[in-house]
């Protein structure tokens, strides 16, 4: 078994985030091979995507020759590939919940995903309120998240959204990033979720060596310029 998996820098990309945290978490041994993202069309980084994956997109986990893109592919095929890890819950209810809330997350959340792009280096606790006074659907998002943890985590008991940290919880590091970065609010009981799962060491490791990469790229930051040697805010207009 040689599991290898693609990413983007972890600054940004939250894609390759959710199967490296939670193969970290799982303790499934895999071999990173972390892309810097340049998206000219005859850049070093597709390049080496496509030869794996015809989408050009990370994360891509190849294993003796199979390549699968997608995280909830991935996620997938871990769950088959190591059924006694606990990637999905073992109950078939949660499993089922587990599931579509991965499905919820990785088809939605639009606004979010526009207005608040993943900066784990950013402190942007100024825009974050900036952009919720004018961003209606931005606001839904995130009541909608709000209420999907505060939902599950007393349905299931937490301390994780099904009871033991799960693919779910790997799915929402990414969101857990924005929350804390742009200072979004969070109903008590996902606020402190939120920090429950921030503080887990596969997350943590994430967060270190994304805080170690110091390679701002210019699309990647809507909020900051990063023209000079220190990143400054920019107006949110």
């Amino acid at each position: 078994m040689s599991l290898t998996l693609l990413i983007g820098n972890k600054n940004y990309s939250s894609w390759s985030m959710r199967p490296w945290v939670l193969m970290k978490a799982m303790e499934i041994p895999f071999e990173e091979r972390a892309l810097r993202f340049d998206f000219t069309p005859d850049s070093a980084f597709y390049k080496e995507v496509r030869a794996v994956a015809p989408t050009g997109k990370v994360p891509v986990l190849v294993e003796d020759g199979l390549a699968v893109w997608d995280s909830l592919a991935i996620v997938e095929y871990l769950a088959e590939r190591f059924p006694d890890r606990g990637v999905w819950p073992t109950d078939r209810a949660r499993r089922a919940r587990a599931r579509t809330v991965c499905a919820e997350m990785h088809s939605g959340f639009g606004a979010l995903r526009s207005h608040c792009p993943m900066n784990i280096d950013a402190d942007l606790q100024t825009v974050g309120p900036q952009l919720l006074a004018r961003e209606p659907a931005l606001r839904a998002d995130l009541e909608r998240i709000g209420q999907l943890w505060t939902d599950t985590l007393q349905a299931c008991g937490g301390p994780f959204l099904f009871g033991t940290f799960s693919a779910a919880d790997a799915f929402f590091a990414p969101v857990v990033m924005r929350v804390t970065r742009y200072g979004l609010p969070l109903p008590p009981l996902a606020q402190a979720y939120a920090q429950r799962l921030e503080a887990t060491p596969a997350v943590q490791d994430w967060v270190a060596a994304a805080l170690a990469e110091k390679d701002f790229l210019d699309f990647e930051e809507p909020y900051r310029d990063v023209s000079g040697p220190v990143p400054v805010l920019k107006p949110v207009i």
